[in-house]
């Protein structure tokens, strides 16, 4: 079968297009049911993958042959399949992979999901993944060990490609010690202290990330200068460090939640201190919702995008100035404030 090339143009099928949902969710079907896995494998005839996959074989043959018609995979022989370069991107089981993102059992099909509940975000300006699962993503997590593994080790994917920008672009050299308030797992602080020897590090956060981030110190070597404090950025922090750096935290936060998060690091960073803003802008020049980024925050956990004057007027609300600015690739933007 070939690939569906041939759409209409009119106004009629582009809603068509923008309204489907059978698409999307035959792709997640197939994750969720391994079946990239296992073509990967080299099971690829239709009667081995229905067993391997334990699926009705006549409904997998229609759920192959629709994703055919979409380009995730070709059917080279008569019920015989392989996988496009599209399909290909579906076995990526890590952290930050789409084969990972995309289970239907996954943390991110449950964010995914919270878009049932959008008519109550926009109601509300509150997010609707309690009102769709129950409790709070935060909770969610919490409940879920599973969860909580893919959310850190998704953080850290997304550190792997920030932590060593932000390593490189901002003054270290200034600092002796450095707070990283909602650090997660540890992946940013412990590539600020591998990078810069001299540093000393406190990384914030609840008690179920900073145990993990404790581990990935002394993995690392750096237990010695890294110290974990449980506990979160609503509430005072451990004042006496030289910077607070809040890495892409803000946009998890409503403008009044941010407000208090930056409140909080200025209150700690004191007269002297530093509070640096970490973000990746969701596209660069930054243009305000070009993509759908701006609303999964929404519905999952009543965040929101923002641009540079956005957190420069959220942190004048907390008593900061804006010093310093320095850009990385892929829109990567650090923010220094001091006290205003």
């Amino acid at each position: 079968m070939a690939v569906d090339s041939s759409a209409s143009d009119d106004a009629s099928s582009r809603l068509d297009r923008l309204v489907d949902l059978a698409t999307p969710f035959a792709v997640r079907t197939a994750v969720t049911l391994g079946v990239p896995d296992q073509i990967a494998a080299g099971v690829r005839h239709l009667d081995d993958l229905a067993k391997a996959c334990e699926a009705d074989r006549g409904a997998l043959a229609r759920l192959l042959r629709y994703l055919v018609h979409k380009g995730v995979f070709t059917e080279t022989s008569p019920e015989v399949f392989a996988l496009t370069d599209v399909g290909e991107l579906l076995c990526d089981r890590s952290g930050g992979g789409r084969g990972a993102y995309l289970d239907l059992n996954s943390n991110g099909a449950r964010t995914e999901l919270a878009f049932i509940g959008l008519p109550h975000a926009i109601r509300t300006g509150e997010p609707s993944y309690a009102t769709v699962h129950g409790r709070d993503l935060w909770a969610d997590l919490d409940a879920n060990p599973e969860m909580r593994a893919y959310f850190d080790e998704l953080m850290l994917s997304q550190q792997r490609l920030t932590a060593p920008q932000v390593a490189a672009l901002y003054p270290w050299n200034e600092v002796g010690h450095v707070t990283d308030v909602g650090g997660g797992s540890g992946g940013l602080l412990a590539e600020l202290l591998l990078a810069h020897p001299h540093l000393r590090g406190t990384l914030v956060d609840r008690p179920e990330p900073v145990a993990t981030a404790a581990r990935r110190f002394a993995e690392c070597g750096v237990a010695d200068r890294a110290e974990g404090v449980p506990g979160d950025f609503f509430n005072p922090l451990p004042a006496g460090a030289d910077v607070y750096v809040v890495s892409r935290a803000l946009t998890d936060w409503s403008d009044k939640h941010a407000r208090t998060i930056l409140r909080r690091c200025a209150e700690a960073a004191g007269a002297q201190g530093r509070v640096l803003v970490v973000e990746v802008l969701p596209t660069e020049p930054y243009v305000a919702h070009l993509s759908s980024y701006d609303l999964v925050m929404l519905v999952s956990v009543g965040g929101r995008e923002r641009g540079v004057d956005d957190h420069v007027a959220l942190a004048a609300d907390a008593g900061l100035a804006l010093r310093r600015t320095y850009s990385g690739a892929a829109g990567l933007t650090l923010l220094e404030f001091i006290a205003g």
